[in-house]
């Protein structure tokens, strides 16, 4: 008897196509991409906790269980609504990005790059390496966590409750997903190359805490396969630190010192003064920026087939220097677009046809134009000139993001749209009215060769959560890259963050460019949706987010059309194919199979496999360059999770409708 052929592929069945319901609750759910971090939110939400504290228990078990996304050491942000907010509902912001050192400068990045002698334009066009020293950020996901949990909470349960679901698979090992082996494998080598072997703290044998000891392998050490298990005392004593202690248990003592020790012997600037500084901050929370959906909602259908009026509804996203300022631009200019007739209403076209794709893409396309300028520190954004080139400290010439989402500016930009063809020149940002801007677009060093720097990865974990009190929490936690800067803080089980290698280095007036104490360009950002009625009281109608670096506001425009402009449940508007602007070029995982450049092309966009072959045609006519991106290359268009409040039709009771991403390894799990 024959031996079955083998297939070409590495895995020929994993191609994201296996069928999942939506999953309904009365009382809470808890999606994310872990069923391990979805049953410690459910057991926090069981204890009489919250959405903001099952968020931050199934986030804390996602640090341990999948840490080439996510980590202690990495960046957070939250969006809450809180139900009992006033007359209505609230949605706060949470910001717990890391800055880098204070004694860092753009001039001793630019020394260790050769670029010391170089002028505005150089340092323009070069980037900050992933690898570099000076990308590494204050580790900032301790802080948000007990922040979340402090501000956000129930105060029901305590921080310490919080932790302990991710304390004990820390300590006692669990079994490792597919995505997540898939991923510690694609790391291995960094880890290995990044951070040597440390004495462990129970045997004082060399180890490395993110590695499985098998003395089979050629290091004595590799990354743990999809089913073994792995174990990481070390991260299970740092987190029972922040536990017991608070933020002072990880920004002071063992665990700082080490952070600054591991800095200093890479070449990094990071000190305890640095760690304490960032501890002693009031948490940064805010209200979220918002735009209402308007006119490119589609009228509800009821049970029996009768049409309803559109509710109003409003999308809200984080401000500066988190980049869902593009989501919302987005929905302004299609907004503007219909309302000029310059496209039909977006519910009249046909889903993922050419027509539809080619709207949405060249609205993200203006929307990352600005993003490009104008996404930073927002803390550091009044050093833009004004036209005699003195610096304003005037209110008038301090950027304010609202000034992006005003109908004057928003019909400014729409009017870059052209129906007959794709995109074929880089685009320049805007001016508001309000900002007097006198530089170089922030792309124009790239436009001499006609090429850009590579637009990068945010290894991530997004998570959607609600409660029983109507609450909802919206949760990212990041890494930047796979394990971040893959430098291992020795003893203390986790990685440091990367994410100051989204800095700008020049030109010297970019609200980007790199600086001491600063916080960089961020790509994570959650997302929620309400309901407003006459009075602009807000209900919660959706909890949602994708993560995936410059994919995340892509992702969460397409998801959200998907269920409001298409009618599509959650987790049918989860599992539709989508697409993937190229302002830059993306990073994956699996760069070979998803891009056939190096760099961007004219039109360039990324198919996912599903969309059909017609559709591709009729864009590759309207001047697109399309790349089709298959298997495990898909992780370029993300992992989602969407929470919405609905209400059955006779009680009037709420219903959660939660999906998941098939892209993903986990599932909703709701309470019952």
């Amino acid at each position: 008897m024959s031996s079955p052929r083998q297939s070409e592929e590495p895995d020929p069945f994993f191609r994201f196509q296996s069928r999942r319901s939506v999953v309904h609750s009365t009382r809470g759910i808890v999606s994310c991409t872990s069923p391990l971090a979805c049953q410690a939110g459910i057991a926090i939400l069981s204890a009489g906790g919250n959405a903001a504290d099952a968020a931050v228990a199934a986030s804390a078990v996602l640090a341990v269980v999948d840490p080439s996304m996510t980590g202690i050491g990495g960046d957070t942000f939250a969006l809450f609504f809180d139900a009992k907010k006033g007359d209505g509902g609230r949605v706060l912001g949470l910001n717990a990005s890391g800055r880098v050192p204070k004694a860092a400068t753009r001039e001793i990045v630019c020394a260790s790059l050769g670029l010391a002698d170089a002028d505005e334009r150089q340092k323009a066009a070069a980037t900050l390496p992933h690898d570099s020293v000076h990308a590494v950020t204050i580790p900032s996901g301790a802080a948000g966590w007990v922040d979340a949990v402090e501000q956000f909470g129930s105060g029901r349960v305590t921080l310490a409750d919080v932790l302990a679901p991710a304390i004990r698979l820390a300590e006692q090992g669990f079994p490792v997903s597919k995505l997540s082996a898939h991923y510690w494998q694609a790391a291995e080598k960094d880890l290995l190359t990044r951070t040597p072997p440390t004495p462990s703290i129970i045997t004082s044998e060399p180890h490395h805490t993110l590695l499985k000891p098998d003395p089979k392998s050629p290091q004595g050490m590799r990354a743990p396969r999809e089913g073994e298990i792995i174990s990481n005392p070390d991260l299970a004593e740092t987190l029972r630190r922040l536990a017991t202690h608070g933020k002072a248990g990880f920004y002071q003592g063992p665990v700082a010192e080490a952070i600054v020790a591991l800095s200093q012997a890479a070449g990094g600037l990071i000190t305890l003064a640095d760690l304490e500084y960032h501890a002693s901050l009031p948490p940064d929370i805010h209200e979220a920026l918002s735009m209402p959906l308007g006119s490119i909602q589609a009228a509800r259908c009821t049970s029996d087939g009768t049409l309803l009026p559109a509710r109003p509804l409003r999308l809200w996203e984080h401000p500066p220097n988190g980049q869902g300022i593009v989501a919302l631009l987005t929905i302004g200019i299609l907004e503007e677009l219909e309302r000029t007739g310059k496209i039909v209403p977006l519910q009249s076209m046909q889903h993922n046809s050419a027509e539809y794709i080619h709207a949405v893409v060249s609205a993200l396309r203006i929307a990352f134009a600005d993003a490009g300028w104008f996404v930073a520190d927002p803390k550091h954004t009044s050093n833009m000139t004004d036209k005699e080139g003195s610096e304003s400290k005037s209110e008038k010439h301090v950027f304010d993001p609202k000034d992006l989402l005003k109908p004057d500016y928003l019909a400014t930009r729409a009017a870059l749209f052209d129906a007959t063809k794709a995109p074929q020149s880089l685009l320049m940002h805007g001016t508001p009215a309000e900002v007097v801007l006198d530089s170089i677009d922030s792309l124009e060093a790239s436009k001499a060769d006609k090429t850009l720097p590579p637009m990068t990865t945010s290894d991530t974990v997004y998570l959607a959560v609600t409660d029983e009190e109507g609450n909802g929490c919206s949760f990212v936690n990041s890494m930047s890259d796979l394990f971040g800067s893959c430098l291992v803080v020795p003893g203390c089980g986790f990685c440091l963050s990367n994410r100051g290698h989204m800095f700008r280095l020049g030109p010297a007036d970019h609200p980007n460019v790199f600086a001491g104490g600063k916080r960089a360009y961020n790509t994570i950002i959650p997302a929620i949706l309400t309901a407003d009625d006459d009075h602009e009281k807000h209900t919660l109608d959706t909890v949602f987010g994708v993560m995936g670096g410059y994919m995340q506001p892509q992702g969460h425009v397409q998801v959200l059309l998907n269920m409001h402009a298409f009618g599509m449940d959650p987790q049918t508007a989860l599992d539709a194919p989508r697409v993937c602007v190229a302002p830059s070029y993306f990073w994956t995982p699996d760069r070979a199979a998803a891009a056939s450049s190096p760099g961007e092309v004219p039109g360039q966009l990324y198919a996912e496999e599903g969309l059909p072959e017609a559709v591709i045609t009729d864009l590759q006519a309207l001047g697109y360059t399309v790349v089709v991106v298959r298997r495990f290359a898909r992780s370029l268009f993300g992992r989602g999770q969407v929470i919405r409040a609905m209400h059955d039709p006779v009680t009037g009771k709420r219903v959660f409708a939660a999906g998941s991403d098939g892209r993903g390894d986990g599932h909703s799990v709701p309470l019952i």
